[in-house]
């Protein structure tokens, strides 16, 4: 597996990694400059030359891996006969500085309804590297040219069209996605809010819309659904930050952007 595939099956499958290159050698060294390994918990993937530099430069790139917010690095090895490391001795007579770059897990967010906030929303969050998944029950709100605004995103779109029970899609989201709840039907924000409530492992829970439909929703949530308080007190409403007041789509979406923005941050620790 090449070392881009690698990095690639790192982040599809939401685990945590390093990659590490040889950044520079001076003498001989058993790679050129530019050698890149992966490093992922338990496997790696490609190599920077054997022996004690890449056993070393794995043991710290598990304990960048174990870090809570762990930043990239530059490691110097000597090698000759008169340095020993702690995997034995290199000897090929030069120096190698080895660069490793943590690769993290990226945020994850699922916006259901992609009406005039949900594809404004979109348009903000899809400039930042996450994975962002789009739902919607209309297929013309998640038609090719009207997404096309998107076409030079950073993050990764997953578009999702459930004609119904659009639900079921939370099944289907990686542990700690952060849920926003904005869909043209409030019927259907009410049965996205009872199953986003009984989905383990989900990051924030976000809805749109006024007191009075979250008053609606609290009594059925807890009535119908039996929700006790704690619980739905994982639902946000309003969303976004509270001293952002406009009511315009873009408005709005900036506004839950920068409040997603800091939960990334909290999640980050």
């Amino acid at each position: 597996m090449t070392w881009v595939a690698a990095v690639a099956r790192l982040r599809t499958r939401r685990e945590t990694g390093v990659l590490v290159t040889v950044a520079t050698v001076r003498g001989h060294a058993p790679r050129k400059a530019g050698a890149k390994l992966v490093v992922g918990r338990t496997g790696t993937w490609g190599s920077i030359g054997g022996g004690n530099i890449e056993a070393v430069a794995i043991d710290r790139a598990r304990e960048l891996i174990d870090a809570p917010r762990p930043e990239a690095e530059l490691m110097e090895f000597a090698l000759n006969d008169k340095v020993s490391g702690p995997h034995g001795v290199q000897c090929c007579g030069g120096a190698v500085t080895v660069l490793l770059e943590p690769l993290p897990v990226v945020p994850a967010v699922a916006v259901f309804g992609v009406g005039h906030v949900g594809l404004e929303l979109a348009r903000v969050l899809a400039r930042h590297d996450l994975d962002l998944h789009l739902i919607d029950t209309r297929a013309d709100m998640l038609a090719d040219e009207r997404l096309d605004v998107l076409s030079d995103a950073v993050a990764q779109v997953h578009v999702h069209h459930v004609p119904l029970l659009p639900e079921e899609v939370l099944a289907e989201l990686a542990p700690g996605t952060h849920v926003l709840i904005m869909t043209h039907d409030h019927a259907e924000d009410a049965a996205l809010c009872d199953a986003a409530l009984r989905t383990p492992g989900l990051g924030s829970i976000g809805l749109i819309g006024s007191a009075a439909k979250w008053a609606r929703f609290r009594k059925r949530l807890a009535t119908e659904g039996g929700h006790d308080d704690d619980t739905i007190d994982r639902i946000k409403t309003p969303i976004g930050l509270p001293t952002i007041s406009g009511k315009e789509p873009a408005t709005i979406a900036v506004s839950v952007a920068a409040d997603l923005l800091r939960a990334f941050e909290d999640d980050r620790g």
